[in-house]
């Protein structure tokens, strides 16, 4: 399972709120409502998320064996 733990540790260290997701930089509430949820999201938005992060795939998500 992948989980998105991460994700919101790097927002906060990057001072990036889900608001400024969401205002900023377009990001849609049900993805990030899909990734609070550990649920599935396109390999796209987790590109855009490193590139609005500056940061690299492994400081957003995680896999997690069951």
């Amino acid at each position: 399972m992948i989980v998105y733990d991460r994700l919101w540790a790097t927002m906060r260290d990057r001072g990036v709120s889900q608001y400024k997701l969401i205002r900023d930089y377009h990001v849609s509430s049900g993805q990030l409502d899909r990734l609070r949820k550990n649920e599935n999201v396109s390999t796209y938005t987790l590109s855009q998320l490193c590139r609005i992060l500056n940061c690299k795939l492994e400081d957003i998500a995680e896999y997690k064996d069951d």
